[in-house]
C-alpha cells in the first residue's frame, strides 16, 4: 500500500525533525477552546489557514476523538517540516492530550507519541512506543519508517536496516529503495546509494511529488558526501524545482551553498524564512561570510533563543548552538563542548562534522574521538569528514 503522508514526513524527518531539530517547543495548551493559539505564517495560506481552524474546531467539538486528534496533530506537524517552527510539536501534544499520560493507548496514539518524543530527543521513549505499536500493527508502515529514522540518528545501522526491509513491502518502491540507499550512503557504500537512487527514480518517473522530493534529497547528499558537487547540486535543483516547501531541503542546500562559498545565494534562497532557527542560523552564517549588516540583529536573536532554550534545560538544540558558537561567534571552545554533548545524542554526518570542526578549531583532536571512532566503524566514506579526520591527526 502507498506511504501515508505521516509515513513520508517520518523519512524526510530523520533529516530534518529528527534530525537537524531547531529549538524545541514546550508542550502548550489553551485555557479556553477560544483562545488564539497561534498567528499563522504567510506560508501556510489562506487554504492552509482555513483548514487548521477546521481541524481545531472539530476537535474542539469532540476532544475525546483520536481519529480527529490525529489529523490536528499531523497537520500541526506536517507544519513543521514546512517551515521549521517548533511551537507547532507544542501545539500537537495538546491534541493528544487525553493519550498523552496513558500507558497503553492505541497504536496509532503510541506512534504519534512516539513522533513529538523523538522530536524533543526521548529517543528510548519514543522507540518503546514505535515497537509497542508494531507489536499491535506489524504492518505499521509509519511505524516501521520512525524506526528506521529513530535508528539512523543513534547510527543502530542494523536496526535501521531492518526496519527499511520491512518498509519497502509496505511502501511504494520508491520509497521503500530510497529508504535502503540512504543507509548504504551513510556505511561507505555511497556509490552504490547513488545508482540505486538514480535508478528507482528513472524507474518510477509517476511517483508523487512529496516521494521525489525525499528521494532527491537523498541523491543529493549522497552525490556531495562522495565529492562530486556539480551533481549535487543538480539533485538539488531537481528537488527545489518541486516547489514544495520543505525546512531541512532548503537547509541542505543552503550549507551546500555555504562549504561552496556562495552565501550570497543563501540569503536569496532563505529571504523570510527567520521564523525557523534552522533555517536563520544558516542565514546568520551566510551573513557573518559577507560582513552583511543584518547579521547584528539575527546573531541577537539566535542568542536570545538559545538562551530561553538552556532556561528551559532543552538540549535539543545543542548542533545548531555549536554551529552558531563556532561559525559566528568564533568560540570555539564553548563549540567544542556543545558538539560533544550533542554527539552522545544523535550521531548522524553533520553532527560529526560541527564536533570534528570545533576540535580542530580548538585544537583538541583527542575531544574528537567519539566521531573518529564513528567514522571508523560504520564505514563512512564521505570526502568531507575523512578530510576533517586526517587533519585531526596531523594535529596529534
Amino acid at each position: 500500500m502507498p506511504p501515508s503522508p505521516s509515513c513520508l514526513c517520518a523519512l524526510s524527518a530523520w533529516c530534518s525533525l529528527v534530525i537537524a531539530t531547531p529549538v524545541g517547543a514546550a508542550p502548550y495548551t489553551p485555557s479556553t477552546d477560544q483562545q488564539v493559539l497561534e498567528t499563522l505564517p504567510a506560508s501556510v495560506g489562506n487554504a492552509g489557514a482555513r483548514e487548521l481552524r477546521e481541524l481545531r474546531a472539530d476537535l474542539a467539538a469532540d476532544p475525546q476523538n483520536l481519529d480527529k486528534a490525529l489529523r490536528l496533530a499531523r497537520r500541526y506537524y506536517a507544519e513543521v517540516a514546512a517551515e521549521g517552527d517548533p511551537r507547532y510539536v507544542g501545539y500537537a501534544q495538546a491534541a493528544l492530550a487525553p493519550w498523552w499520560d496513558q500507558p497503553d493507548p492505541p497504536p496509532a496514539a503510541r506512534v504519534m507519541r512516539a513522533v513529538l518524543l523523538q522530536f524533543n530527543h526521548h529517543f528510548a521513549e519514543a522507540r518503546a512506543d514505535l515497537n509497542a505499536a508494531l507489536q499491535a500493527e506489524p504492518d505499521n508502515a509509519e511505524a516501521w519508517a520512525w524506526l528506521a529514522a529513530i535508528s539512523l540518528v543513534q547510527a543502530d545501522y542494523a536496526q535501521a536496516r531492518r526496519a527499511c526491509a520491512r518498509l519497502q513491502a509496505l511502501a511504494t518502491p520508491l520509497i521503500g529503495r530510497a529508504c535502503v540507499a540512504q543507509i548504504d550512503s551513510l556505511t561507505g557504500h555511497s556509490a552504490r546509494a547513488v545508482a540505486d537512487l538514480r535508478s528507482a527514480l528513472l524507474q518510477f518517473p509517476q511517483a508523487e511529488a512529496d516521494q521525489k522530493l525525499w528521494a532527491l534529497t537523498r541523491l543529493a547528499e549522497a552525490e556531495e558526501r562522495r565529492g562530486d558537487f556539480p551533481a549535487a547540486e543538480a539533485a538539488y535543483r531537481s528537488a527545489l524545482d518541486l516547489q514544495l516547501t520543505d525546512g531541512y531541503l532548503l537547509a541542505a542546500y543552503a550549507d551546500f551553498l555555504l562549504d561552496r562559498g556562495r552565501p550570497g545565494e543563501v540569503l536569496t534562497l532563505l529571504r523570510g524564512k527567520t521564523r525557523s532557527d534552522l533555517l536563520l542560523l544558516r542565514m546568520a552564517l551566510a551573513a557573518k561570510a559577507l560582513n552583511d549588516p543584518a547579521l547584528k540583529g539575527w546573531e541577537s536573536d539566535l542568542a536570545a533563543r538559545f538562551d530561553a532554550a538552556q532556561l528551559r534545560g532543552d538540549t535539543v538544540h545543542q548542533k545548531e548552538e555549536s554551529r552558531f558558537a563556532l561559525g559566528v561567534q568564533r568560540q570555539a571552545g564553548r563549540a567544542l563542548v556543545l558538539a560533544g554533548q550533542n554527539f552522545a545524542v544523535q550521531r548522524e554526518p553533520a553532527d560529526a562534522r560541527i564536533l570534528l570542526e570545533a576540535a580542530l578549531a580548538a585544537r583538541q583532536p583527542a575531544a574528537a574521538q567519539p566521531a573518529l571512532q564513528w567514522l571508523a566503524d560504520s564505514g563512512h566514506d564521505g570526502v568531507l569528514l575523512n578530510g576533517l579526520a586526517q587533519q585531526l591527526k596531523g594535529q596529534q
